[in-house]
């Protein structure tokens, strides 16, 4: 198995004051390469606090963080900042696109962090929104597009990179279930692709999607199993909503 995550017997303690809290209690998960896993659990169970940790957002308190193979902890700050940009997507439940920047622009903001020329950055942020079913919208502003329209194009923010993992934050949290059944059947198109992703939900019928489901309680991981339910699309018919004009993600 090709683990592209592996967190060993991570803690996290936060200082509040003369008090601690702590909010991961030796957790220990591995993901391998192409999953889909959907993290769960009540406010205050750990999963954020987790996903904070695979994006590299925080360190934990004692543990080991192997990300593709490289040790999290041995990391200098601009070594950990360059590895986050290459290796790992982001995508919010807030879509966090610069209102007065196109969608192209947006799309090629990780790759001016790269120093990517300006010419091959057009191209490829051209080529993400294409993958995502944008490619008529991208000189739109963030106000000219939809909520669901937003999401991909922050999906394809997340893809330009080519990263290894897509770490998704309930990226559902501000769509309505037509338009939230449109971004998981994207999610669910590029996974089969081969992208990993990694999706912090709260909703169990998004959680659905997914392939492995993770709970969270009080910091520790109460279920880890595969997704019963995931009939929704591997039935041998993929019932999941199509995306408008966009039948076909495979890369050209």
């Amino acid at each position: 198995m090709n683990e592209v995550v592996k967190i060993s017997s991570v803690t996290k303690i936060y200082s509040m004051g003369d008090q601690c809290v702590e909010a991961l209690k030796g957790v220990s998960l591995s993901v391998a390469a192409g999953e889909f896993i959907a993290i769960m659990g009540a406010s205050g169970s750990g999963k954020s606090t987790c996903m904070n940790i695979l994006g590299c957002l925080d360190v934990a308190t004692q543990g080991e963080y192997l990300l593709d193979g490289v040790d999290i902890g041995q990391l200098s700050k601009n070594e950990l900042a360059d590895l986050r940009n290459r290796k790992l997507g982001f995508v919010f439940q807030v879509f966090n696109l610069l209102p007065r920047t196109s969608a192209r622009n947006n799309v090629e903001l990780p790759l001016i962090y790269s120093r990517i020329p300006s010419k091959e950055r057009r191209v490829l942020a051209l080529k993400a929104l294409e993958r995502v079913g944008l490619s008529d919208r991208a000189e739109h502003f963030p106000n000219q597009l939809s909520g669901g329209q937003q999401q991909r194009v922050a999906i394809a923010r997340a893809l330009v990179n080519s990263p290894t993992i897509i770490l998704a934050d309930e990226p559902t949290g501000n769509l309505d279930s037509k338009t939230s059944g449109e971004v998981m059947a994207l999610f669910m198109k590029l996974n089969k692709q081969g992208i990993t992703i990694i999706m912090v939900t709260h909703e169990p019928d998004i959680a659905a999607y997914a392939s492995r489901r993770i709970v969270f309680r009080d910091g520790l991981i109460i279920s880890d199993e595969a997704t019963s339910d995931r009939g929704i699309a591997d039935n041998g018919v993929d019932t999941a909503p199509v995306i408008p004009g966009e039948l076909n993600l495979q890369e050209s």
